[in-house]
């Protein structure tokens, strides 16, 4: 399998996928958008009493441990259902695919699109010198405590993504000045480890010198997407500097690790289909290929390594379970870009028949012998709309099968 593997019609037919993609879309309007989060741990009024408050260990361990818990008891704890910009942007992408994918029949929706662009407008983190983004949620991670709507680049490049797409396949002129307002970010607010040729990571955010190499793709993505509009060149030169950063840490198998600097040495499904949605975006919006070998390399691992014969996303690439459903609607997403729609195809009608639930929603994890059916907003069912939604654009001939006013 190359980059260059030409799109085939899939063995599986996918006749169920619009009526799961609508399942999933009333889900997510019905509940107002609002929903519940693997990380949303601290947003327990417990978390108020200073013994909690003080204490790295308490917040850390409570999150983690909330997050493997099989049972929802976040009602018990007054966790609040969130209100996630991603979860948001997540809808806006999915909802562009299927405008585009079969405008006559979806045009409707862009009223919700519009909705949606206001709403992550209204929902930007103030004080910095460009828009920016960041969870509804605190939260603690390995270094550092993040307040609520503390701005990342990776909340930022969700956000920004999904506006970008919103604006190229619909032309939504009112989402472009936040992606271009949102470099300024960027190239301002955040830190960066500089290389000795001018290559450099970004931070996580602001207040942090984490460098994380997904989320170095997802700014280089951002600006090379804008410099695509603007010409700015730099913005090309910025993004072209950022990758080469991430491509100069790339492993001889393909591999990216998650993070330089630190014990996350790891590499798993998703952040390796981030990275190569960076490579591939920045290629395509620049038409500079100084990464394309990078690129093949990373695509071979990652087809290889992180995919069974039947489809399902490896989480890591010795290992199957957990399959996530954060990794089941990236992958389709990366796979399509990639041109193998026949594995993403295969990969939503395994995850239809086996993570959505009655409700439309998803569920977050089969971990093979049990499900863990807590349906997260953010995590498991925007992303596998999202998802869905991207192969339904893909198809060379989307199933005609929903009834008028229906999604």
């Amino acid at each position: 399998m190359t980059v260059a593997a030409q799109w085939n019609e899939p063995d599986a037919h996918l006749g169920a996928l619009p009526a799961g993609i609508r399942r999933a879309a009333e889900h997510m309007r019905t509940n107002a958008y609002r929903g519940y989060d693997p990380y949303d741990a601290l947003e327990s009024p417990l978390f108020r009493l200073p013994i909690l408050r003080s204490s790295k260990l308490i917040r850390f361990a409570a999150q983690q441990t909330l997050k493997r818990i099989p049972l929802n008891i976040r009602p018990a704890l007054g966790i609040p259902k969130g209100y996630n910009p991603v979860t948001l942007a997540l809808a806006l992408q999915g909802l562009s695919y299927l405008i585009a994918a079969q405008p006559l029949r979806h045009e409707p929706y862009r009223e919700e699109c519009d909705f949606l662009v206001q709403e992550l407008r209204r929902l930007r983190s103030t004080g910095y010198s460009g828009d920016c983004w960041g969870y509804d949620f605190a939260w603690q991670t390995r270094f550092d405590l993040l307040p609520a709507y503390t701005p990342t680049i990776v909340a930022t490049g969700f956000v920004t993504n999904a506006l970008f797409t919103a604006y190229d396949l619909l032309g939504l002129e009112e989402a472009l000045p936040l992606c271009t307002s949102a470099c300024d970010f960027l190239l301002n607010d955040l830190n960066r480890n500089v290389g000795a040729d001018g290559e450099f990571c970004w931070s996580y955010s602001p207040h942090d010198r984490q460098w994380v190499l997904n989320a170095t793709a997802k700014g280089a993505r951002l600006c090379a997407q804008v410099y695509s509009v603007t010409g700015n060149p730099i913005l090309l030169d910025t993004a072209r500097n950022a990758l080469r950063f991430v491509v100069a840490h790339q492993s001889k198998s393909g591999a990216w690790p998650y993070a330089i600097g630190d014990a996350r040495r790891w590499a798993d499904n998703f952040h390796t289909a981030y990275v190569l949605d960076g490579l591939n975006e920045f290629e395509t919006r620049t038409g500079v290929l100084e990464f394309s070998d990078a690129k093949i390399t990373g695509w071979d691992y990652y087809r290889t390594n992180f995919f069974g014969q039947d489809a399902r996303p490896r989480y890591f690439d010795d290992r199957l379970y957990p399959i996530d459903s954060t990794a089941c609607g990236q992958a389709m997403m990366t796979l399509c870009g990639f041109g193998d729609f026949q594995t993403a195809a295969r990969l939503a009608l395994w995850s239809l028949d086996r993570l959505q639930l009655p409700s439309g929603a998803f569920a977050y994890r089969n971990y093979g012998r049990y499900t863990n059916k807590i349906a997260y907003m953010r995590w498991s069912t925007a992303w596998m709309f999202c998802g869905l939604s991207r192969v339904m654009m893909g198809a060379s001939e989307p199933p005609a099968v929903l009834t008028d006013g229906a999604l």
